[in-house]
This record gives C-alpha cells, sequence and structure tokens, in this order.
C-alpha cells in the first residue's frame, strides 16, 4: 500500500493541470490499475470505478441531491493524497475537556502514529486500513455494505482510497475509555482526500466513539470523501459522536453505514458546528435481525453561508426492532440546512417500533431550511410515527427574558439551548454533551 500511496502522490503534479476533478480522478485510476494488491481488492476497485464512471458526480436532478449542488466543489482540480510535514501538527482545536480517551490522529485521513495516544488493550485492534487486508474482520465485512447503497461517491471512494482506520473490538470486550478520533485537514494547495474506515464490533462488545473534524490554520480549500462502514455483531453496543468543528475552508462528503445483528444496540449523535463550508452526511442504519435498537440524534447550528445536508436512512428488516431519530436545525445569517430522513419497516417487519422528528428554528431573515421526513410501511402490526416543525426565533420570548434583566446574548442562547435540550440530553457522555453546549453558545455569539 506503500507503494500505492507513492504512486498517487507522484502522479498528482501531473494531474493538477486537468480542468475538473473527475478528469484527474480518470486519469489518476488508469494509473492505480497496475499497482500490486490483493487480487480481490483490485478488482472491487475496477468494479467501482466503473459504475463512477457510468453515473458520474450527482447532480441537482437526482432527487437525493436536490438541494445539494456538487458542481462549485467538483468543477475544480486538486492535489490528490498529497504528501504533509506533519512535524508541527497541533490537534488543540479538537481537545474535549474532561474526556479521557484514548486519541487516534488521522491528517488528510493518514493515521499518524506519533500524535496518537493509544495505550495498549487487550482485545482492540487499530491500524490503517492499508494493512488490515490480511484480518479476517476486514476480509469479511470490507465493502460489504456501503457499496450497495445508492450513494455513487461510495463507489469513488472504494475505487481510490488510500487511508483510513480499521478498528476492531473483540469479543465480550468493553474498551476501557473512548476513541476519541481526530480528522486534521491541513494543506498549502487545494487538496481532494478519501478516507475509508471498517469498525467492526464483535459480539457483545462495547466502544465508545468520538470524532472530532479540524482544520489547521491557513490550510487551502479541501475537499473530503469520507466512507466508514460500521459492523455490529450480536449484542454489541457502540456509541458513536460526530463533531464537526473544521474551517471555512473544509468541505466534508461522509457516508455511514451500520449494520447491525440481533440484540445489539448503536446511537449515534451527529453535531455540525458554524464552520466547514459545505457538509453532506448520508448515515444508513440496517437492523437486519429481531430486537435490534438504533438511535440518531443530529443538533445543526450554521452559520454565515454554510450548508449542511443530513440524509438518513433507517430501515427495519426484521421484526421486534426499534428505532428512534431526532434532529434539530438552527440555521443562522444566510445558512442553508436540509434534512432528508427515511424510514422502512419492511414486510417481515411486523412489531416495529419506530420514531422519527425533525425540528427547526430560523435565526434571522436569510436563514433556509428544506426538510422531508419520510415513512414507508409495508408490514401491518407496527408502531411508527414522524413529524417535523418549523418557526423563527421567539422574539417575544427573548423580549420577556430581557425584561427579566437577562442581557441579550444570554437570552439567545437559553432559547436555543431550551430548543436543543431534548436532543443534548440524549447524549450518554456528559464530557461531550458539555463541550457540545457551549459550542452552542459560542456559535450564536459569532
Amino acid at each position: 500500500m506503500e507503494e500505492l500511496i507513492s504512486r498517487l502522490t507522484k502522479n498528482n503534479m501531473s494531474t493538477i493541470v486537468e480542468d475538473t476533478l473527475y478528469q484527474q480522478l480518470v486519469s489518476t485510476f488508469q494509473e492505480l490499475e497496475t499497482v500490486q494488491e490483493p487480487a480481490d481488492l483490485t478488482e472491487r476497485r475496477r468494479q467501482a470505478f466503473e459504475r463512477f464512471q457510468q453515473e458520474g458526480f450527482p447532480t441537482v436532478k437526482h432527487e437525493e441531491w436536490k438541494y445539494t449542488n456538487l458542481h462549485p466543489l467538483t468543477n475544480t482540480p486538486y492535489v490528490l493524497n498529497a504528501d504533509v510535514n506533519v512535524d508541527d501538527i497541533d490537534v488543540s482545536k479538537a481537545d474535549i475537556p474532561g474526556l479521557d480517551a484514548h486519541r487516534i490522529v488521522l491528517v488528510n485521513g493518514q493515521y499518524v502514529l506519533a500524535f496518537s495516544s493509544l495505550e495498549d488493550e487487550i482485545g482492540l485492534t487499530v491500524k490503517p486500513i492499508e494493512e488490515a487486508h490480511a484480518e479476517e474482520g476486514f476480509q469479511k465485512h470490507y465493502a460489504a455494505y456501503a457499496d450497495k447503497s445508492d450513494n455513487i461517491l461510495v463507489q469513488l471512494n472504494t475505487a481510490l482510497q488510500t487511508s483510513g482506520l480499521y478498528i476492531h473490538v473483540a469479543p465480550n470486550k468493553a474498551v476501557s475509555k473512548p476513541l476519541h478520533i481526530i480528522h486534521v485537514a491541513t494543506g498549502d494547495q487545494p487538496f481532494f482526500a478519501q478516507t475509508r474506515n471498517l469498525i467492526v464490533a464483535e459480539h457483545h462488545a462495547e466502544v465508545e466513539i468520538v470524532e472530532s473534524f479540524i482544520t489547521l490554520d491557513a490550510a487551502a480549500k479541501n475537499l473530503n470523501n469520507k466512507v466508514s462502514e460500521i459492523v455490529l455483531a450480536e449484542g454489541a453496543k457502540v456509541q458513536h459522536y460526530y463533531i464537526q468543528v473544521a474551517d471555512a475552508a473544509s468541505n466534508y462528503l461522509q457516508h455511514t453505514e451500520v449494520y447491525q445483528e440481533q440484540y445489539s444496540l448503536y446511537n449515534n449523535y451527529n453535531c455540525n458546528l458554524p464552520g466547514a463550508s459545505f457538509v453532506r452526511n448520508n448515515i444508513n442504519v440496517r437492523l437486519d435481525a429481531e430486537n435490534v435498537e438504533s438511535h440518531l440524534y443530529g443538533i445543526n447550528l450554521t452559520s454565515d453561508k454554510q450548508f449542511v445536508d443530513n440524509h438518513t436512512i433507517v430501515d427495519h428488516l426484521k421484526p421486534h426492532c426499534e428505532s428512534y431519530e431526532w434532529y434539530k436545525n438552527i440555521p443562522q445569517d444566510e445558512s442553508t440546512a436540509v434534512f432528508n430522513g427515511k424510514i422502512f419497516v419492511r414486510e417481515d417487519a411486523q412489531k416495529t417500533n419506530a420514531f422519527q422528528q425533525n425540528n427547526n428554528m430560523l435565526i434571522g431573515d436569510k436563514a433556509s431550511v428544506y426538510t422531508k421526513p419520510q415513512l414507508e410501511i409495508f408490514a401491518d402490526d407496527v408502531k411508527c410515527s414522524h413529524g417535523c416543525t418549523m418557526g423563527q426565533f421567539d422574539d417575544e420570548a427573548l423580549f420577556y427574558l430581557r425584561s427579566r434583566g437577562i442581557g441579550e446574548e444570554s437570552a439567545r442562547v437559553l432559547l436555543v439551548h431550551a430548543f436543543a435540550f431534548d436532543v443534548t440530553t440524549r447524549f450518554s457522555n456528559e464530557a461531550v454533551r458539555a463541550y457540545v453546549e457551549g459550542l452552542i453558545a459560542e456559535g450564536l455569539e459569532k
């Protein structure tokens, strides 16, 4: 895999003269085909890239991308998989006060062991994904779930990813403290990075994962296409946080595919704060056994001209399962928030209990929200509900608080915290909850 990365980096300077990112990717893949790696992976790359070439980048003509225009991001060339000097990397922007965690640092997707603090813990395996080909969990699960989705960007990632993490938690292992994965974006030339993560929690394993996204000062414009596959075997439990605090230079296309077996529990807490110019999150959860439980929570506070789009799918495939989804959007200034949530209850999924809610508070006349909660039920013995609310910032409540001697800034923070309370109280980690609530207060002051 080192040869693969070297070859891609070598070709960067020749491909950067191409007019568009698509043309660069085609040129790069033509060179990639001769790289030595396991034959099945090479074939999988080829098939994935053929599909990507057939469809290309999605446009606003695609229903799932109706409000998400990628053209400004993809009509320009980038350096692909550029080498980065990590001597002076500072990851303090990702610090979470009070969080005692194993730290894992990825710089433009590359795992940097020197900045990570992962003590030996029996039953936990963490390694660069390019070194995981021989692992049983990799061979069984890699590209087995995300690549079956309709997201063509997953195919692009499968074809050209060169970095990321493989995390494996052994059966009956409860990891002693959270894994804090810090994604660092940096570079003095515009760059495009593709990261692939595979996380496998074996039966009755337990792990808490906190992912933070930051941009180093003076970083050039960057586009990140990240795919994560998360597998929960029988009885496994995974608490999973996304905390997006990158700067305006960064843009993210993220796909998370979760596959669950019986009696497993997966909780996702998706937090997007002012900063990154463009964020598209696809989070798909497949409940493929009986007695499975999943919860998806989202807090999105946007500002300036920021764009944040969250697309979720919760697919109930078997009976006696429960899902709970609650997203709240708070766009400010000229920013835009999108929520598109789908719940499927298949014919065999009797006794399903599914809930979905999306609430929106717009702050300012130029802020925008596009929301589309959806529920498709093919079974007859279920309990399902979904809903959506839309409203402006409550000026009367603000006046009431100010009349009681509370300053305007403090009053605004109180009202937004009250709006977000239903979601933030669901956070299982108190340190992360306090940190996110502090970021919300900071984001309202900007």
